[in-house]
């Protein structure tokens, strides 16, 4: 099966064709898998694959990320119709994640094991907005003056989603929110070494609040000016779903980030993460008592622990 990777012009990522992935030999994978490695992101317009073929291409990239205990599935739709039908409204704990992934970030790094890839295939889609954009932080980490490069070196960063949704005016009830920090808030480094190309690249996000050992002002203020610059042309790219489009990106060297839309019309995609390699992509977790706020106070992790069966989580963050 002859392939066509066509780089997308003056962005990041690029676009795949001449390819069905629903049924991909070994020869095409690996194809597959070193445009994923070279260019971050890659789209295959037109797919149109079910549950079960989407599942299976992504287990060809590793483990299937749980994201709530006794999940069984790999693929979850992500968007603002509920399960009963209904549009998500913007009382909505599920609405808050959706309008707090508007921002960059990286899936995961918020827990202790962050996520090697996302996808993301367009079920429904609205007529204006709504699109995800793309930013390679590799070329961002390039783009820095060998001063920065060697400032950042060695600063490790803490991840906490409820820091995130809360800074984005987003708060949550936290018996409602996933406790994937409850044991600790995630340290992770600011230039990310990729453990399979060796390239590195900018390794932030609006997940990350603070650097280790430095003030926290100070520290936000670096992290912030380091992801505006970085997310601009020509390190991005926007991609406008149509239905039937699937998307992956790796998260070891991409952000990205929802655009905004009509939210009284429907937007759903199905979505599949595949967690990282432990050796790579498993952080140390601190009680860091600047996570205090953001650390909830009951979650699905403890509500298991006490015998309870959490819910399927309407979103993914």
């Amino acid at each position: 099966m002859a392939i066509t990777v066509q780089p997308n012009e003056n962005a990041a990522g690029a676009v795949v064709s001449g390819v069905d992935l629903a049924a991909l030999d070994d020869g095409t994978w690996a194809e597959v898998y070193g445009a994923f490695l070279t260019h971050g992101v890659l789209v295959f317009p037109g797919q149109h694959l079910d549950e079960e073929a989407q599942g299976a291409f992504a287990r060809r990239f590793g483990n299937i990320e749980k994201l709530y205990p006794g999940q069984d599935r790999a693929t979850l739709h992500f968007g603002n119709v509920k399960a009963d039908g209904k549009l998500t409204r913007p009382g909505d704990e599920s609405f808050k994640l959706l309008r707090g992934n508007e921002g960059w970030h990286t899936d995961s790094t918020y827990m202790p094991l962050a996520a090697k890839a996302s996808m993301l295939m367009a079920l429904v889609v609205p007529a204006e907005g709504g699109g995800t954009e793309f930013a390679d932080m590799r070329a961002a980490y390039d783009a820095l003056d060998r001063a920065m490069q060697e400032k950042l070196e060695g600063l490790s960063a803490y991840h906490s989603l409820y820091h995130s949704q809360a800074r984005a005016g987003f708060a949550h009830n936290t018996d409602h929110m996933y406790g994937f920090h409850d044991k600790g808030a995630p340290l992770r480094p600011v230039i990310k070494t990729h453990p399979e190309t060796g390239r590195k690249s900018l390794y932030t996000g609006r997940h990350a609040y603070r650097i280790e050992g430095m003030d926290p002002d100070a520290s936000l203020a670096l992290l912030d000016g380091l992801m505006d610059d970085a997310c601009q042309p020509p390190r991005t790219y926007l991609h406008a779903w149509t239905v039937g489009d699937l998307a992956v990106w790796d998260n070891r060297c991409m952000m990205h980030r929802a655009q905004p839309y009509d939210t009284s019309q429907p937007r759903v995609l199905r979505a599949s993460r595949v967690a990282g390699e432990p050796e790579s992509e498993l952080a140390p977790t601190f009680a860091d008592p600047k996570a205090d706020a953001f650390r909830p106070t009951s979650s699905n992790e403890s509500a298991l622990t006490a015998g309870k069966s959490p819910k399927e989580p309407d979103v993914y963050a």
